[in-house]
């Protein structure tokens, strides 16, 4: 199975999780609070190069980011048909800039680096009884360790449908992925009941 986690040993890799992770929020932050178009640019130039210090590769990375950069130019579009060419681009070098520093995070953290941060933030809500930090910390991991296989599934069934002569349109490719992914879904949920994981305090 595969995993958005990739081995490597840039500056990225050697920090630890719990940094990373407050440093993309607080880059998030600082990404809405800007509105002009020169620090945006500038925040997805420093975005470009930190990801690219990862060495992933270019077909890796395009692979990788493809589908979620379509979105955001999907959204940048809309922006421009309703609003401004200056709203537009804001749009993108925003969105942009916080994809590639998201997935730089992504691909420099295990999934159990993960968890542990999640739930250790969680604890404080555990505390006041409002939720589990356990289980906030292991559905967070499991929706960042299955976007690759939901994405491979995506493909998978768009093959089989140029397989049988037939074009690839949204709605038959989505149904199927989302039944398919639902069917996922109980079977880990049953293995995790099984377990106990839930159960455990």
């Amino acid at each position: 199975m595969k995993t958005l986690y990739v081995e490597g040993d840039s500056l990225l890799h050697r920090l630890p999780p719990r940094t990373k992770l407050l440093g993309l929020a607080a880059a998030g932050i600082a990404l809405f609070l800007f509105r002009s178009i020169p620090p945006l640019a500038l925040a997805a130039v420093i975005s470009v190069a930190i990801y690219a210090s990862l060495g992933i590769g270019l077909r890796q990375s395009l692979a990788r980011l493809r589908p979620i950069f379509l979105t955001i130019a999907v959204v940048a579009l809309f922006t421009l048909l309703v609003g401004s060419v200056e709203e537009a681009a804001t749009v993108l070098l925003r969105l942009t800039s916080l994809m590639l520093l998201a997935a730089a995070v992504t691909a420099t953290t295990g999934i159990g680096e993960f968890i542990d941060e999640i739930t250790l933030a969680a604890w404080p809500l555990e505390r006041l009884g409002l939720v589990k930090a356990a289980d906030i910390g292991l559905s967070i991991g499991l929706v960042i360790r299955f976007v690759p296989e939901i994405l491979d599934r995506y493909h998978a069934i768009q093959d089989a449908h140029r397989a049988r002569g037939l074009k690839p349109r949204v709605l038959t490719l989505a149904v199927p992925l989302i039944i398919l992914t639902l069917k996922n879904a109980d079977e880990i949920a049953a293995a995790i009941d099984a377990r106990g994981i839930r159960a455990q305090r």
